[in-house]
């Protein structure tokens, strides 16, 4: 895949949403660990987890990153540098209103939380303001959310397939010829920061 030499529009990204599942942990890391605390936009994570655990990820991730990591919470009124977990077991979905839902409605795909659901409804609230990130995971929740992203204006972005821990997920999304820009894992924040803030990748 060829990637598209892209410059900062006129409408400003605002939001990121990302993706991912087995791997994750270690992705995310990398990714959010290589943003400024100070970024004009506000990342919400769909990660696959155990679905009747108390999941610990948000702690572990606010160690490893100058955001701030929280899980999310109905009716969060989200901010800027902050980063919004999904909670196990809950879809996450992003209001036009700049606040968070959460819904236990059926499994898409097997899964819940469901990136493609998080992607839909960021493209629909966000329009050409959103990025979507598809990170290491089996299987390939997300693939329709980065053709809803498309569709609306806005940025894809897909851990490249070699970089993944497990590439199914990434792949799955490239696949649909709706991603801007594959990248390394390594390479990924340095990208969001150029769209976010400016200059061209």
């Amino acid at each position: 895949m060829v990637n598209r030499t892209i410059e900062r529009g006129a409408t400003p990204y605002e939001i990121i949403a990302i993706a991912s599942s087995a791997g994750g942990l270690h992705a995310l890391s990398k990714v959010l660990n290589g943003l400024p605390s100070n970024l004009p936009a506000v990342i919400v994570v769909v990660q696959h987890l155990a679905p009747h655990h108390r999941s610990m990820m948000a702690e572990i991730l606010n160690k490893r990153t100058n955001l701030i990591v929280k899980q999310a919470e109905a009716k969060d009124r989200i901010k800027h540098g902050t980063v919004y977990i999904a909670p196990p077991d809950h879809h996450l979905l992003v209001e036009a209103d700049q606040t968070l839902t959460l819904t236990q409605t059926e499994l898409v795909h097997f899964v819940r939380p469901s990136a493609d659901l998080l992607f839909e409804s960021v493209a629909g609230s966000y329009k050409e303001k959103a990025i979507a990130v598809v990170l290491t995971g089996s299987g390939h929740d997300g693939s329709m959310g980065c053709e809803a992203i498309q569709k609306m204006g806005g940025m894809v972005i897909a851990q490249s397939g070699l970089s993944a821990e497990f590439s199914s997920m990434p792949t799955s999304a490239i696949a649909t010829n709706c991603v801007d820009l594959e990248l390394d894992l390594e390479d990924i924040s340095a990208a969001l920061i150029k769209l976010v803030i400016g200059n061209k990748i």
